[in-house]
């Protein structure tokens, strides 16, 4: 999942997006409202954290400029305000979600994770491919019954595969979905974390490579 998180109080986007890295989520930061659009106009985010009370361009105006845009962004939208009024003027801009803060971190993460599932045709809780078994939202991956121990890129490369179910996914496209926009585009990062899967998926082998195309299950 890829997700643009903006947010102009350094620290909390820092450790912010500290945490959903942890969790496997690939998050790029915008630090006003201007970056934020710039951010937009480049990248498809499954979900934008906007925070509302933002310098240069409100996080209203970002808003309203994203939902005009007619993507299939989800925006969860953040203030320190907490009234009804305010989440329901939230709302009626066109966000998603809406979370005051300060909020506990778990509940950011399953509400990122809602709105992410949303932005995309539904698949069952639970992915499923012969003795393979994911679990996104509890973050668990077994093979034969066993669990596996996948780093947080392994278990999000996996699960975009999975959710793929069937189609070929190119290098290029799981860079821009599973990584960040520090990822450099020229890396070799996606062959080698596709070895490392490989290896702990183990046999018989699950991911095929497409001479030219990419991989897939």
């Amino acid at each position: 999942m890829r997700v643009l998180l903006v947010e102009d109080h350094v620290e909390l986007a820092d450790t912010v997006a500290r945490g959903l890295r942890r969790e496997g989520v690939a998050v790029d930061i915008a630090r006003d409202g201007r970056d934020a659009l710039a951010h937009a106009a480049i990248t498809d985010y499954d979900v934008v954290v906007l925070d509302r009370d933002l310098p240069d361009v409100h996080g209203d105006e970002v808003c309203r400029s994203l939902v005009a845009r007619a993507r299939d962004s989800r925006i969860l939208m953040l203030t320190a305000a907490s009234t009804i009024e305010d989440r329901v003027d939230g709302l009626s801009l066109g966000a998603d979600d809406y979370l005051p803060k300060p909020f506990a971190f778990a509940e950011l993460v399953a509400r990122i994770r809602a709105l992410g599932r949303r932005s995309h045709p539904p698949l069952p809780p639970t992915l499923v491919h012969g003795d393979l078994r994911l679990d996104p939202a509890h973050r668990v991956a077994t093979r034969d019954g066993r669990r596996l121990a996948l780093s947080p890129k392994e278990f999000a490369l996996l699960e975009y595969l999975l959710a793929a179910q069937g189609r070929v996914v190119s290098s290029e496209e799981l860079l821009q979905r599973v990584w960040d926009e520090a990822a450099d585009p020229f890396t070799t990062t996606v062959k080698v974390t596709i070895r490392r899967l490989r290896a702990k998926l183990g046999e018989p082998p699950l991911i095929e490579t497409v001479q030219q195309a990419g991989y897939r299950i």
